[in-house]
């Protein structure tokens, strides 16, 4: 009998190297993705599922933008775009100028859930958040 394996999660951290808040948050972040792969020891749960972690300066398409703003909510769109209200004026704005997608974002693709900026509990909390 064999048995199908489940695909990790995928964590992307949309990074900007000169920032020292995103280096924190892609250190952090790299720091989990090795714990939740190598276990204290044999018998030892990992405090998360293992996932795939992509830790990228690229900036996220527009397909990307807009999903990302269905994660946060209309009211997280201005974490998402600087100065962004609506999602057209965000996607307008992410056209014009890609800057204005603010760094670091850390996104949970899988789980439909996306955290802007440094703050560790909210990124340990949509770490372990279960399925």
């Amino acid at each position: 009998m064999f048995r199908f394996h489940k695909t990790l999660d995928i964590i992307t951290v949309f990074h900007k190297a000169s920032s020292p808040t995103s280096v924190r948050v892609a250190e952090l972040l790299k720091q989990l993705s090795a714990n939740s792969t190598a276990g204290a020891s044999p018998n030892a749960k990992p405090s998360r599922e293992p996932f795939e972690l992509n830790v990228t300066e690229e900036p996220p398409t527009e397909d990307q933008v807009k999903t990302i703003i269905e994660y946060v909510g209309t009211k997280g769109i201005s974490n998402v775009i600087k100065d962004a209200k609506s999602e057209t004026e965000a996607l307008r704005s992410f056209k014009q100028n890609k800057n204005s997608f603010i760094r670091p974002m850390v996104v949970d693709w899988n789980n439909g859930k996306a955290i802007a900026g440094d703050n560790e509990s909210e990124i340990l909390k949509l770490l372990n958040a279960q399925k």
